[in-house]
């Protein structure tokens, strides 16, 4: 069978989707009304039934609930894991790295001898220098997720902050493209399920023993040399998902 080029989600995903980023970058919080069927076919100039499928779309990931009186809203705490992807959007988009009332408090920078796993992934020699930057994400007062960042050391003289604890506020990835030149071209996510580490339980303030989601994230910038690998870390109960098509037979 010959390669085909993939079509274009089919409508109501794309939907579910314009509503999904909506939430993820702040503009609908937790409370805020959806749109209803009824608008959302005649905003987009679908059927009532694409409309109905876009919002169960929705439901099924606990992004939206019915509420009494209020009709469709976000839920109260939406388990969203934003991935780095789902960051550089919002930043793109928003020109905010985190949505509102979320901040993160960088607890670590620094250049440290690269783990086996890290200089394989920016193919760095084994034990080279490499940069080091950890952080804790919150909503409010609650840890939503703990990240690792790691960049080849190289790039510490160009793109000092790299080292300091302080926020970057235009988002690191920003700052590196800024400081370096080279730009993000892609990415790839690998994501598993794993036992939380002594310091994960305390950073997110959890039972122990405790299962963790576990993204890893590789961005890859115009020459195709690896830029950043970034470990991201998500307690339970917060989710990451994809929507894809399935070719006929």
């Amino acid at each position: 069978m010959s390669p085909q080029v993939q079509r274009q989600k089919p409508p109501y995903r794309q939907i579910a989707d314009h509503f999904k980023r909506r939430i993820i970058d702040g503009e609908l919080r937790p409370g805020d009304k959806v749109d209803s069927e009824r608008l959302i076919a005649e905003t987009w100039n679908v059927s009532r039934a694409t409309a109905t499928k876009a919002l169960a779309a929705l439901r099924t990931e606990g992004l939206i609930e019915a509420r009494q009186g209020s009709g469709t809203v976000v839920t109260a705490r939406p388990p969203l894991h934003r991935s780095a992807g789902d960051r550089y959007g919002t930043v793109r988009r928003t020109g905010r790295i985190y949505s509102p009332g979320e901040h993160a408090r960088v607890v670590e920078a620094g250049l440290v001898p690269a783990p086996a796993d890290v200089a394989a992934a920016l193919h760095v020699d084994a034990d080279a220098e490499v940069v080091r930057r950890h952080r804790v994400t919150y909503a409010g007062d609650t840890p939503v997720s703990c990240s690792t960042s790691w960049f080849a050391g190289e790039l510490a003289g160009a793109a000092p902050l790299l080292t300091a604890t302080e926020r970057i506020l235009q988002g690191t990835a920003a700052y590196v493209e800024e400081a370096t030149g080279r730009r993000m071209r892609h990415g790839q996510d690998r994501i598993a399920a794993r036992l939380a580490t002594p310091d994960e339980i305390r950073e997110l303030a959890l039972p122990d023993p405790s299962a963790v989601l576990v993204v890893q994230h590789t961005v890859w910038d115009d020459e195709d040399r690896p830029l950043s690998f970034e470990e991201g870390i998500a307690p339970p109960g917060r989710w990451t998902t994809y929507a894809y098509g399935v070719e006929p037979r």
